[in-house]
């Protein structure tokens, strides 16, 4: 059996404005797991659910802390969320960590929100009205204007069918986040089932998880396998991007994969201590203060927090509220980032939320000031230019690159990578060397290549007039001593092609001297 791809709701909101009691009357699951959450009463980690809404549709529901010491938890739980469902009281209205859960919700990129105005059953009709209006005051100015606002209360059960009807045509009209890629799925918890041995589980960005498919627990880089799938603890022969996915992994202990690392297909991403982004500072709290390049911050990617630093790019000395800025985060600790992933910037102390954005590139130089060329690379991946990206990244490159290798560089993968090629080749903005693994780079770093090897033959020849020529591989350290024997010897072929060189056993000579010209001669 195959799971399709389902979408996932999110809770949101302020401590004991009854998420989790919205949670449980919605499906009849209680999230909070815990002996402690159960003892406080309040979701300090992950809690999950299954809502089947009126037509059918199944959702994950993700419920995730209110409390402010548990905001990190929030945003481990929030990504990934395809609709949101913020939980505001109406004894109480708009708190700290609803404007809080509302910028990270906006920061991660969750496009669809349904408010539930919850414990309706304290206040009168007249408070009512005027915490909704409140509410809806304040989602004004957010992407989520004019977002439905549904009064319940979990305790009577007044307004839960109204509520699971807006859900419906909420996810009716939601874009999925993730879908596309290899398999990448960021752990939120680890455990052991007798039977089954260590299970992890988290929602599955992109790609799907099968049985036996072999996976990279990241960043350690450990290597693991697929023993079984499950989806809302029903067995699967394949889970696809978009679930609620618990896999039992074949020889690794509960210590070798823990919450907050990354399963991933073999060599679709890498850790990283740095990326470049595009960075938006929000200043939820309207404290007023500029954030200075180089601050110290927590960066929270998929659900592992690390500290990190935000440079400005080009000179930019702070940004101020409200502003967006291309950066480059500098990690303390890797993580496993990708092309247009979503993180969250906390502040560094006091925490809280101050930012956040999209990752650009994930394995940059270690820069601030731009060349023209990464200026544009980076603009043309920010608003997905793609054949923009492809062409800025080998405007940049030294030497010639695999399909691979500018899928990797780019972040775009390799289906949109090989499309964009093949349509500059067409506009003869790419040239394509023959190899064993096809090379790629613009015409003017070929001719350049090609060039420097006559002037190495040149000079060889007029320093030993009495030789044939040069070994290939000497002529490589002369000429292009980075570049890897394959690619040197594509570059070689096409510069023979050209005539700008002759080989011929083991050794390489100029068309004008040594065995090139006594071949030539003897030709004519």
């Amino acid at each position: 059996m195959s799971a399709q791809p389902s979408l996932i709701l999110g809770t949101a909101g302020h401590i004991d404005h009854g998420k989790s009691s919205l949670v449980q009357a919605l499906t009849g699951t209680d999230p909070d797991r815990l002996a402690e959450e159960k003892r406080r009463g309040i979701t300090i980690e992950l809690g999950f659910a299954q809502l089947t809404l009126p037509s059918g549709r199944a959702l994950g529901v993700v419920d995730v802390p209110g409390h402010e010491r548990f905001v990190r938890s929030m945003v481990a739980g929030a990504t990934g969320v395809d609709v949101a469902l913020l939980a505001i009281a109406a004894d109480d209205g708009v708190m700290p960590q609803t404007v809080e859960h509302l910028a990270v919700l906006e920061l991660l990129g969750v496009r669809s929100l349904v408010v539930a105005l919850t414990k309706i059953d304290l206040v009168d009709e007249e408070w009512r009205a005027f915490v909704a209006d409140e509410v809806a005051a304040r989602l004004e100015a957010s992407p989520y204007a004019g977002a439905p606002i549904v009064g319940v209360s979990s305790r009577t059960g007044e307004g839960l069918d109204e509520l699971r009807s807006v859900l419906d045509a909420a996810a009716a009209a939601a874009q999925r986040t993730k879908l596309d890629g290899p398999a990448r799925m960021p752990v939120d918890r680890v455990f052991t089932v007798k039977g089954f041995g260590t299970v992890a589980t988290g929602t599955l960005w992109s790609g799907t998880l099968s049985e036996g498919d072999a996976l990279t627990v990241l960043p350690a880089g450990t290597a693991t396998r697929v023993r079984s799938v499950q989806t809302h603890g029903r067995a699967v022969d394949e889970a696809a991007a978009g679930n609620r996915v618990a896999v039992s992994l074949a020889g690794l202990s509960t210590d070798e994969v823990r919450p907050g690392d990354f399963l991933a297909a073999p060599g679709s991403c890498e850790a990283t201590d740095r990326f470049d982004a595009e960075f938006s500072y929000r200043d939820p709290f309207s404290l007023g203060k500029p954030l200075k390049s180089g601050a110290r911050v927590h960066v929270a990617h998929g659900t592992r927090e690390v500290l990190g630093r935000v440079l400005f790019m080009d000179g930019l000395e702070a940004l101020a509220p409200g502003g967006r800025a291309l950066a480059q985060l500098r990690l303390e600790e890797p993580l496993p980032v990708a092309y247009r992933d979503r993180f969250v910037v906390r502040s560094y102390s006091p925490v809280h939320v101050i930012g956040g954005g999209t990752v650009l590139t994930a394995h940059p130089r270690r820069r601030t000031n731009l060349q023209d060329e990464e200026r544009v690379l980076l603009g043309a991946l920010e608003s997905g230019d793609v054949d923009g990206a492809v062409g800025a990244h080998l405007g940049l490159a030294a030497l010639p690159e695999t399909l691979s290798q500018v899928a990797a560089a780019t972040g775009l993968g390799p289906a949109l990578a090989e499309e964009a090629l093949a349509r500059l080749a067409d506009e003869g903005a790419v040239a394509m060397l023959a190899a064993r693994e096809p090379l790629y780079a613009r015409p003017a770093l070929i001719q350049r290549l090609v060039a420097g090897m006559e002037r190495a033959l040149m000079d060889f020849h007029s320093a030993n007039p009495q030789a044939t020529g040069m070994a290939k591989d000497t002529l490589r350290q002369a000429a292009a001593p980075q570049a890897a024997p394959a690619v040197f010897d594509a570059l070689l072929g096409e510069a023979a092609r050209r005539g700008a060189v002759v080989s011929a056993a083991g050794e390489v000579s100029h068309p004008k001297a040594g065995a090139g010209a006594r071949m030539a001669e003897a030709a004519a």
